[in-house]
């Protein structure tokens, strides 16, 4: 074999070489976040503290996972590491937060179940990205992107609980029957042990979203999905908020991304 015959068959191994290696650098396995709840406080159903976020049921479709409370059974049993908390403008991304859980990966069914005696901060290290669109209104009291801090979950006090809730805002000391802590799920009159709402005010002091502010009464809400109690004041709606989770994810779509059911992203890599 002449030494062009030998050098044309190297730079087709190396090419060959050199292509399957580029081939493999560019399938790169995406990442998956999946919808495990909408909260849409004015769709005519209250998702408060003693409803769905314990009782391991499918509430909603998928048809208005999007535009309605919603609640995803499976994605709720899932075992995940990172949960992101998404408000959206019709399925548009407006503000995001992702944090990461401590301890081992659990469903949010089993944290949620964990009531008694619940107050349990499941992340830590605060939010690991918070994107927040430079059109993004009403920042000043929302529950979620108003406050920092992590995730605390089940927030019993007294007769009173909150689903989620940031350690930024107000945490009310267990026995103390102030009103005072505002966050995701709500409820003014259950066991917040049990998830069971008092006999007889099962749909008087419930409400799904409440913004930050620091005084008993009147309590300020977002929309119409709130008890028939006295004290409530419906306000603006800042948005819908959905509930994603991953074993894998840990980034999630910039503001002005489009949500469905299962939003992929690529993974991060550092290269030195």
């Amino acid at each position: 074999m002449n030494l062009v015959l030998l050098l044309v068959c190297f730079l087709y191994a190396a090419e060959l070489a050199r292509s399957g290696e580029i081939e493999k650098t560019e399938r790169v396995t995406p990442r998956t976040w999946y919808l495990g709840m909408n909260l849409n406080p004015a769709d005519g159903h209250v998702m408060g503290y003693t409803v769905g976020w314990a009782d391991d049921v499918f509430i909603g479709t998928y048809l208005d996972a999007l535009k309605k409370d919603y609640l995803n059974r499976e994605v709720w049993r899932l075992p995940v590491k990172y949960i992101a908390i998404v408000r959206h403008q019709a399925g548009q991304v407006d503000a995001v937060k992702v944090f990461r859980f401590k301890g081992s990966a659990r469903s949010l069914l089993s944290r949620f179940q964990d009531m008694n005696p619940g107050r349990q901060i499941v992340t830590e290290g605060g939010p690991i990205q918070q994107s927040i669109s430079n059109s993004a209104q009403n920042l000043e009291d929302d529950p979620v992107f108003s406050v920092g801090g992590d995730l605390a979950f089940n927030w019993a006090y007294s007769n009173n609980g909150a689903r989620i809730v940031l350690t930024g805002g107000r945490l009310s000391p267990a026995n103390d029957n102030d009103d005072n802590t505002h966050g995701l799920g709500n409820h003014f009159a259950c066991n917040p042990l049990t998830g069971i709402p008092t006999s007889g005010f099962e749909t008087v002091w419930n409400h799904e979203i409440s913004n930050i502010q620091n005084r008993k009464s009147p309590t300020l809400v977002q929309g119409t999905d709130h008890g028939t109690g006295s004290k409530y004041i419906s306000g603006p709606v800042y948005g819908n908020y959905a509930i994603y989770v991953s074993e894998d994810a840990s980034s999630f779509p910039a503001p002005g991304h489009m949500l469905d059911i299962e939003v992929e992203v690529l993974p991060k890599y550092n290269f030195f």
